[in-house]
């Protein structure tokens, strides 16, 4: 029997995804969800590292970096598969940039040039992910999706998306729920 979802709004939640994944792309994957309503849900993977860094994405995008980045070893990550052309970048500060959506708790996501341009001088906000594309799902499929039991979800909060080291952020979410990692294992047991 399924589980209902009446109401409900993942909106600020982590989905985990399940060891067993159908969809590569999702495999041990974190995805921060910024937007859920009744016409679907917004999310981005903050734990899939593409072979991408940030300052060879500047340098693509013709923005002169002006000033020490503050993470200049930080890799972009793989957002999700829809509009991989797409940039995102999910920060603490608000700001002042053209198209910031705060999402919860002083966490945002800013889809907008400028705040690229503010970081590369320097001026952007202290803590930031940049990715390419987004997960989406249409009315219900993530309802779905968790009910059939893809993903599992935790709370947000500042420290999992930002401070918690990337190749850490899977098991720290399964953590969070009092989990131990282990028992999501995707291998059969033998004695």
């Amino acid at each position: 029997m399924l589980m209902t979802f009446e109401n409900a709004n993942f909106t600020h939640q982590c989905l985990i995804a399940m060891p067993l994944m159908a969809d590569p792309r999702f495999a041990h994957t974190l995805t921060y969800i910024i937007k859920h309503d009744e016409e679907g849900a917004v999310g981005i993977v903050v734990n899939k590292p593409m072979e991408l860094p940030l300052t060879r994405l500047l340098a693509e995008i013709s923005t002169p970096v002006t000033a020490p980045l503050r993470h200049p070893q930080q890799p972009v990550l793989f957002g999700g598969p829809v509009s991989p052309q797409m940039g995102f970048v999910l920060h603490r500060q608000r700001g002042d940039w053209n198209t910031t959506m705060p999402v919860a708790d002083g966490i945002c996501v800013t889809s907008s040039r400028d705040i690229l341009d503010a970081i590369a001088q320097g001026e952007g906000p202290d803590d930031y992910i940049v990715a390419l594309g987004y997960a989406g799902w249409s009315a219900g499929q993530l309802e779905q999706e968790i009910a059939e039991n893809a993903w599992l979800t935790c709370p947000a909060d500042s420290q999992l998306l930002f401070d918690v080291p990337l190749d850490e952020r899977w098991q720290a979410g399964i953590k969070r729920l009092g989990i131990d990692p282990s028992f999501l294992s995707n291998d059969a047991g033998h004695a």
